[in-house]
């Protein structure tokens, strides 16, 4: 079994001049819980190559972070171009977050032609954090938006507001994500919380990551 993560190649965060881009542990936490489970992981970005890390997220104090630095880090150097990858060979698509997935994951169109490719074949769609933003753009054949009454959760209004993003962000997720008729479902602060809804799998948050992965896992056990 095959899984693919999607990390952001952006790498500014709006008009502030400050860098940004994919949060470690949210691409290593599932990564190791994926492949714990036998499950091969490639990781794929929207131009491919060289991803931007927000050194936020930059803990090489936490072992995942460190071993997929120094075991995996050329899968991060030079991912997959996701307009390139023959999305039939995977049965996952989880998209990482970051800040940087709010400038690219519900703009570019290989990212919603991926997730809605896998999500056909009978795959899973997973994201965490940010990473939802995926999300936002994908319809089924009837043009319904697919995250329509599926209970969902994703970094929240709150935490944005607590991390002093509100006004830098392009748009709000939690807000988005109501506004499309999703089941917005959220834990406090900085709390893990993990939805599994179907063939959907979305976490809140950084510490939501690994559950994100099990999650994902158990269900392309069972498809």
């Amino acid at each position: 079994m095959k899984a693919l993560i999607v990390v952001t190649s952006h790498s500014e965060l709006g008009t502030t001049g400050k860098k940004t881009g994919y949060y470690l542990p949210e691409v290593s936490h599932p990564f190791f819980a994926l492949m714990n489970e036998g499950i091969e992981v490639d990781i794929a970005s929207p131009k491919g190559g060289r991803a931007p890390m927000d050194e936020k997220g930059r803990n090489l104090e936490d072992p995942l972070n460190l071993r997929m630095v120094e075991d995996h880090g050329e899968k991060l150097e030079k991912t997959l171009k996701l307009s390139d990858v023959n999305t039939s060979q995977y049965q996952a698509i989880i998209f990482a977050g970051g800040h940087g997935t709010m400038w690219d994951f519900a703009q570019t169109p290989s990212v919603r032609i991926a997730a809605e490719s896998i999500y056909a074949n009978g795959g899973v769609i997973a994201a965490v954090c940010h990473g939802p933003a995926a999300l936002l753009n994908l319809k089924d054949k009837k043009g319904i938006p697919l995250v329509k009454a599926k209970r969902i959760s994703a970094f929240t209004n709150d935490e944005e507001e607590a991390a002093g993003l509100t006004r830098v962000m392009p748009f709000l997720l939690e807000t988005e994500f109501v506004k499309l008729g999703a089941k917005f479902e959220k834990a406090p602060l900085w709390q893990r919380k993990v939805i599994v809804d179907g063939r959907f799998v979305t976490g809140q948050n950084p510490a939501s990551a690994e559950s994100v992965g099990l999650e994902t896992a158990k269900l392309m056990k069972s498809l």
